[in-house]
């Protein structure tokens, strides 16, 4: 499994980068696409939204089914990658490049596993 060392995991498969200025982009794992199969479609909060750690932020739409992305963080959505709307397969080609939502205001995070300990949940779950 090819996970950046510089990304925080979730339990769910999210990856969450924080920059110097207090903001976070999120995206899907490449272990979340690749289960997921080829993305058709996605749903994505508009900026301004205010979003919950561990609760749903959107969702994404493969040939196989509709899966809900959860948000690693509590914040406010700065900005959405809107290329994603007219190209979800980015997220297949490119999973750590095509982050979904940058949020700002952050106030709460979920429990984030580094590299490691995240290739190591995947391979506990099968």
């Amino acid at each position: 499994m090819n996970t950046p060392d510089h990304l925080r995991y979730t339990k769910s498969h999210e990856w969450v980068l924080f920059a110097d200025d207090g903001t976070a982009k999120v995206g899907l794992t490449d272990h979340a696409q690749d289960a997921l199969g080829d993305l058709v479609f996605v749903n994505l909060p508009q900026v301004g939204d205010a979003l919950t750690c561990g609760e749903a932020l959107g969702d994404v739409e493969s040939v196989k089914a509709v899966s809900d992305v959860y948000s690693p963080v509590t914040g406010t959505v700065k900005a959405v990658n809107e290329d994603l709307l007219d190209t979800p397969e980015a997220i297949n080609s490119d999973p750590y490049g095509a982050w979904l939502v940058e949020v700002e205001d952050i106030t709460d995070q979920e429990e984030l596993m580094d590299a490691a300990a995240y290739e190591a949940h995947c391979a506990q779950e099968g």
